[in-house]
């Protein structure tokens, strides 16, 4: 009986502490994925973002330089496996550009424009005044320049595009973005912040979820033209194989808009 209280009392143990152990190396690798995230590699790399993750609950804490940083960080994270929360409590280092400002739509305009892979934002400069957007720089074709000024038209505050961008072909891609693998967390990210940012798509009413690189949007849409560019604007994003749209038309939507 003594030799069978001991094994019991040991295997007893062995479960106590592991529970712990396996929690702490959930901690660890989710700390570290976001770390090594496609999203905190490259649009959060400037930004000084401490994570902290106990028992899937992530705390961020630090400074970023850009409003749209911060809920990208979030928004990463919470699609990172594992994480059960995130307590967002970064700081955005000085001053927030007041809502429907010029700087407020050039912030919203170069973040949208930076996620798609069919628009070259590294050689495409952004100007506002006054809510009007003027648009310069090179595009390799002239499919990429009307695509240019579509997404930046439909930025919700901006009244109308001065398209100046020349084509030609001698356009240079950033290196970091070709054939990179993207994470689904990234994916994710970048998918709810193009659809918050557009006037015609309903961020608030979508569900994005990203399983090796194919997106799957639930939710719903307040007419056919929504869902499709919904789903079109999705697809042109980084990491992007496939999107597979789900989501619901409802027609009551329009009416409370």
């Amino acid at each position: 009986m003594k030799i069978h209280y001991s094994l019991s009392v040991l295997a007893v143990a062995l479960l106590i502490t592991a529970a712990p152990l396996r929690a702490s190396e959930t901690d660890d690798r989710i700390e570290l994925s976001a770390r090594q995230s496609y999203m905190f590699k490259t649009y959060l790399s400037h930004d000084a973002i401490q994570i902290q993750s106990k028992d899937g609950a992530v705390t961020l804490t630090g400074t970023v330089a850009l409003e749209p940083h911060e809920i990208l960080a979030e928004d990463t994270v919470a699609g990172l496996p594992g994480v059960k929360s995130v307590d967002n409590r970064l700081e955005i280092i000085g001053e927030r550009p007041a809502r429907d400002s010029d700087a407020w739509l050039l912030m919203k305009v170069k973040t949208t424009l930076l996620f798609h892979r069919n628009v070259s934002t590294h050689n495409t400069k952004v100007s506002v005044k006054e809510g009007h957007v003027t648009l310069r720089g090179k595009a390799t074709s002239q499919a990429q320049r009307e695509l240019t000024a579509e997404y930046a038209k439909d930025v919700e505050g901006v009244k109308d595009v001065r398209n100046k961008i020349t084509v030609t072909r001698n356009v240079k891609m950033p290196a970091e973005t070709i054939g990179e693998n993207i994470d689904d967390a990234s994916i994710t990210a970048q998918a709810k912040m193009t659809l918050m940012f557009h006037r015609s798509t309903s961020a608030g009413n979508t569900r994005v979820e990203t399983n090796e690189g194919v997106v799957t949007l639930g939710g719903y849409a307040r007419n056919g033209a929504e869902k499709d560019l919904a789903g079109k604007l999705v697809a042109d994003i980084y990491g992007v194989k496939s999107v597979i749209n789900n989501m619901h038309i409802d027609a009551s939507m329009s009416k409370m808009n």
